[in-house]
């Protein structure tokens, strides 16, 4: 499906996000702008500058070569996710009538995924504080219309390690609540570049993107968003 990838491929050569900052008062690093209650949840503004992300776009853009965007489809009932995705690393995350799970392989074309860019995994080294390498580099993509329900990220056996997320794109407005789907949640935008780590007593709070805001980044040339999430899936031996 090489069509699919022209949504957010090519990179700009310049120009800044004109969205301003949500807060008056942007939060420093590690500090979560709008208060959960979560300890664990560690938000990163600006993790990534300009260049550090164009040059990570490059990479993503040998990744789908071999692994390109397709579109989930949700378990029983098989309606299609309103992201694509794809994955990088040894193992992938996927969805389809049977269920959610990871496997070795990209489900359209039966290839082993390619591996992880050496840039996710010296920020997975940065900011993950955990003694062990990611497994899986799940890569959705948001086109303006995308969103994601409130969700938890269970399927993983090692649920003392962290999923980090990195944002690259347009951004979204991000919402986090408690360990049970009704808890109060909390909302609060990432930008390009911006990294949230949920670890700790956040590692399984619901979480999931109201809406994209068409045009606040010009650093995918045909808009939209990326989402790049680090997991650990299995348990260190």
């Amino acid at each position: 499906m090489p069509g699919e990838q022209r949504d957010w491929a090519d990179v700009t050569a310049g120009g800044k996000n004109s969205l301003k900052a949500a807060l008056k008062a942007p939060p420093g690093p590690g500090q979560v702008p709008i208060g959960t209650g979560l300890n664990g949840l560690q938000f990163y503004p600006g993790y990534l500058g300009r260049a550090q992300q164009e040059a990570l776009l490059a990479a993503l853009r040998q990744v789908l070569d071999s692994a390109p965007l397709y579109t989930p489809r949700m378990p029983k009932s098989g309606r299609p996710f309103t992201v694509r995705m794809s994955n990088c690393g040894p193992l992938g995350w996927t969805s389809d009538e049977s269920g959610y799970r990871y496997t070795p392989v990209h489900p359209p074309t039966d290839r082993l995924w390619p591996p992880i860019p050496d840039t996710l995994i010296a920020m997975w080294n940065d900011v993950a504080r955990y003694a062990h390498p990611p497994e899986a580099c799940l890569i959705n993509f948001y086109a303006p219309a995308a969103k994601m329900g409130l969700h938890q990220d269970r399927d993983e056996a090692d649920f003392t390690a962290p999923v980090v997320s990195l944002s690259l794109g347009d951004t979204c407005l991000f919402r986090v609540g408690g360990l049970k789907r009704g808890d109060p949640t909390r909302s609060f935008r990432l930008n390009s570049g911006d990294v949230v780590v949920l670890g700790g007593g956040a590692r399984l709070a619901f979480h999931g993107v109201d809406r994209i805001y068409p045009g606040t980044s010009t650093l995918l040339t045909e808009g939209g968003r990326i989402n790049l999430t680090l997991r650990r899936v299995t348990r260190p031996e």
